[in-house]
């Protein structure tokens, strides 16, 4: 009895697999570690990838910005009816 299958799979499985190549644990799937350096590293990780969400968030709202000023020129060349 023991080889036989899982007959339900983790769902999680795919998420732990995918936040664990990158570094990070996925939140609540973890054990918290008692090591200041760890944690410390962990913050500094997560502080970059906050970052990074950030200087992409900006660049959405410049294009977003961007194309506004698009419209609103060609609304101002368009022929008045």
């Amino acid at each position: 009895m023991a080889d036989t299958p899982n007959p339900m799979p983790d769902p999680f499985e795919m998420y732990r697999r995918l936040w664990g190549q990158l570094g990070v644990p996925l939140p609540g799937m973890a054990m918290p570690t008692l090591d200041p350096q760890e944690v410390e590293k962990r913050i500094s990780d997560l502080r970059s990838v906050e970052a990074w969400l950030n200087m992409n968030l900006n660049m959405v709202k410049f294009s977003i910005q961007g194309l506004e000023l698009q419209q609103a020129a060609l609304r101002a060349m368009q022929p008045k009816k």
